[in-house]
Parts: structure tokens; C-alpha cells; sequence
């Protein structure tokens, strides 16, 4: 049984899932849908078509699982649960103080559609998720510790973009050193969102645009950078284009705690990523839950689900058979 796969939005994310797509052969792309002119679209897949996001509706029986690539600030909270009414759906919503008001609204929709929606799926929240809740289940009363970067994260450099007056933007996640090592070497420290890390912004702003009127949205951002040290920089849209094209990123969840009768002995959980890119590993994450959206759908469950609610093997294109020899 193929799965159809179906894509909303078709910038580095829907890219991504595009090339996960052709990496697993019982995964199928049936349709791509943007915002932007259908006919100025290029796929890397030929023979699939590109159409209007309008019309993604009309195309729901050819579709099995929605793959929504929009961003996080304004495309997700509307799409996902608009299109969870009709689809199974998968999205990679990171907003993090948000997740739990999206949840309400994706359960709803999904419901409504007998559908299954899994929501705020990628790294972080994701496989970052998982690991917390792993290590605080193994070692509870521990230390929870989470270092993003250095990288470049989307949903930031996406929040950053919509201000009016800018053209085109980067923004970088930076551990701060000392906080890490401090953590590794099990002092334990009691660390704030401002100890943990830094964010550095590379902005393109559009000409006559009021500098100090960006700078000040941008620092001031509840949810992505109020609570952060923030330092922002204007260059050329060729600097950006020069210095800034990868998309790179990466991190780290720590989790320090003890076992014995007296806490005697001290352990450390430690989970990285290094990632070339940023969006092609979301993509793969994104694509790998699409699997397991359609596998729970078809089981008869509806309703709203994140990476917590979903068991492992549902990921795998494997048999539950072929995962107990080769992987216990």
C-alpha cells in the first residue's frame, strides 16, 4: 500500500519533504499546493502537479496525509485546522508557549473530519520532546537542560521577515558556552532562558526602511525574542546571500539526575544533532509521522496527536516482526 502524500507550502520546508519523499518507497507525492503562481514552481518529481492552495480542498480523495509546510507565526495556527477537517495532516507548528492552544484547535478539526492531525513535529518540538521525556522518566527529581544552535532557525528568521521594512532575514541560536559545559560537567546549574543562549539577527531591510523601528520589533518579540540577549545586524542583500545561504543547525538535551538509596550515583543523558539542514531533517521527521498519521487514521483514531501520543514503531516503514530481530 502506497501512501499519498500531499504538500502545502513549497519553500525549503516543502522542499525538504519532497526530497524524504523519494527516500521511502511506500511514500507517494500526489499533489504540491502553494500560495504563489502554480506555474512558477519547478518539482524536483515529474509527473506531479503544482496547484493553487485554494483549490487543496477539492483534492482531498486523491490525498492521503497533508504535509503542512507554512510557518509557525501566522501560516499554521489557520491551515492546520482548516485542512484537518479533510485531511490527515502533519505539521511542524514551534511555538512553543502556543502548542497547547493549537492542540485544542487541530482536536477539534480533526474530530469534526474523523481525521488524525499531528502537530509541532520536526526536532524541537519533536525529537527534543521525546528525549525529555525519556531522560525525566528514567531520572526523575534530575535536571532538565536543553542548548539549541549554533544554527539557524526558521521559525525565527520567518517571524523576523514579516516585519514591515524587511526583505530577507537570518537568525542564528547560540549556546552560550559556559552554561553548557557547566551542565556537562554535572554542577547542575539553575540557568534562565537568558543564561542558556544568545540570538544573533541578519537582516535585509527594504530601502528607506526605519532601521530603528525593526530593530526595536525584532528584540521585542514575545515568544521568540524578548527573553533573549539579541543582537541585530543590517547588511546587503548580497552579504546575506554570500555568508548566510546554508541553513545549518543542531543541539543538545541534558539530562543530569541520581540513582541509589542515597542518590549516590550520578548520571548524565545527553542527546545531539548535527545538522547540515535545518529544514531537509525537519522534512524527514515530518514525513516519517505522515506514515504514522495515515496508520493510526486507518485504525479508526481521530483527533489531535503530538510526538509524545505516538508509538515508535508507527514511524517505520518496517513490520513490527522486522523491528523486534533487527533493532532489540
Amino acid at each position: 500500500m502506497t501512501i499519498k502524500i500531499g504538500i502545502a507550502g513549497y519553500g525549503n520546508l516543502g522542499k525538504g519533504v519532497e526530497c524524504a519523499i523519494r527516500h521511502n518507497p511506500d511514500l507517494e507525492l500526489s499533489a504540491v499546493f502553494t500560495r504563489r503562481d502554480p506555474e512558477s514552481i519547478t518539482l524536483l518529481t515529474p509527473g506531479v502537479n503544482v496547484y493553487p492552495m485554494e483549490e487543496a480542498i477539492s483534492k482531498k480523495d486523491s490525498i492521503d496525509v497533508m504535509i503542512l509546510c507554512g510557518g509557525s507565526a501566522v501560516d499554521l495556527p489557520v491551515q492546520t485546522p482548516l485542512l484537518a477537517r479533510h485531511f490527515n495532516v502533519v505539521d511542524s507548528f514551534d511555538t512553543h508557549a502556543r502548542i497547547p492552544q493549537h492542540f485544542e484547535a487541530v482536536d477539534e478539526a480533526a474530530k469534526e473530519g474523523n481525521k488524525v492531525g499531528i502537530i509541532s513535529v520536526g526536532w524541537d518540538p519533536g525529537m527534543f520532546s521525546l528525549n525529555r521525556l525519556y531522560g525525566e522518566s528514567i531520572l526523575p527529581g534530575g535536571h532538565d537542560y536543553t542548548f539549541w544552535g549554533r544554527g539557524v532557525s526558521q521559525g525565527h528568521s520567518d517571524a523576523i521577515r514579516r516585519i514591515e521594512g524587511v526583505k530577507d532575514a537570518r537568525q542564528y541560536t547560540i549556546p552560550v558556552e559556559e552554561a553548557l559545559e557547566a551542565v556537562r560537567s554535572g554542577k547542575n546549574p539553575e540557568l534562565t532562558t537568558r543564561d542558556k543562549h544568545t540570538r544573533e539577527c541578519f537582516v535585509v531591510a527594504e530601502e528607506n526602511a526605519d532601521l530603528n523601528r525593526i530593530r526595536e520589533e525584532i528584540i521585542s518579540m514575545p515568544n521568540y525574542f524578548a527573553d533573549y540577549d539579541t543582537t541585530v545586524h543590517f547588511i546587503s542583500e548580497e552579504e546575506l546571500h554570500r555568508d548566510h545561504r546554508g541553513i545549518p543547525h543542531g543541539g543538545f538535551v541534558i539530562r543530569t539526575g541520581n540513582t541509589g538509596w542515597e542518590d549516590e550515583n550520578s548520571h548524565v543523558i545527553e542527546y545531539s544533532l548535527k545538522l547540515d539542514s535545518n529544514p531537509e531533517f525537519t522534512a524527514s521527521v515530518l514525513t516519517a509521522y505522515a506514515r504514522a498519521a495515515y496508520r493510526l487514521n486507518q485504525e479508526g483514531q481521530s483527533g489531535c496527536k503530538t510526538v509524545l501520543d505516538v508509538a515508535p514503531a508507527y514511524l517505520s516503514a518496517f513490520s513490527g516482526k522486522e523491528l523486534r530481530g533487527r533493532l532489540l
